[in-house]
């Protein structure tokens, strides 16, 4: 995950709104598309908010008190612009999915619209393309960390053995020198899909 960058995860077709799109649109597209949230651009295809299934709850929640505990359904003359949370938490398209995770923990959010230099939308991610990639194959994980062998140790590969299990990387072999068997588990831990790395090397 630490060297993907989020433009090989995101999806390119993004389901927005604008800001003047209905409190009632909103909703039927949240629901439509199975999503939590959706970006809010303005004339230019600039994010300028994102709407979410909290900001429908918490119009709902205004809209009950105000009519003394009925229930009220959405407002068409209610729009996006109106309920969006702001500013946009985005991210640049070859920022790191590392650095996605991290805004998403930080702003405790699920998706992260993805803009160009001009802040105009290109993508999106979430935090299911996240997860998804944790889901590597051992089979994929021990491709790739046979390769990163190749790559470090030249004709010397064969001196270590790799095993993965659930994501878990396990080196086994002789170097005869601890600083190479470092190297090998810290390129070997950045890895996409790697959780974690054992080193058994000597």
């Amino acid at each position: 995950m630490k060297n993907l960058e989020v433009a090989d995860l995101m999806t390119r077709e993004v389901v927005s709104v604008v800001t003047s799109t209905s409190f009632k649109e909103v909703a039927k597209l949240l629901a439509q598309h199975d999503i939590s949230g959706l970006p809010v651009l303005d004339h230019e295809d600039k994010v300028v908010g994102v709407v979410s299934e909290s900001d429908i709850l918490r119009h709902q929640v205004i809209l009950h008190k105000k009519s003394s505990g009925a229930f009220v359904s959405a407002e068409t003359k209610v729009t996006a612009a109106e309920i969006m949370s702001v500013p946009a938490v985005t991210i640049h398209p070859h920022e790191t999915a590392a650095g996605a995770a991290l805004l998403m923990t930080r702003h405790f959010i699920d998706r992260l619209p993805v803009v160009d230099h001009h802040d105009k939308i290109v993508g999106i991610v979430t935090r299911r393309d996240l997860l998804l990639l944790l889901l590597r194959p051992d089979s994929e994980i021990r491709r790739a960390v046979e390769q990163i062998l190749v790559d470090t140790m030249k004709g010397e590969a064969n001196k270590v053995g790799v095993h993965v299990l659930n994501g878990v990387v396990t080196l086994e072999g002789q170097l005869g020198d601890w600083r190479r068997g470092d190297i090998l588990t810290r390129r070997a831990e950045a890895a996409d899909g790697v959780v974690a790395v054992v080193n058994h090397m000597k």
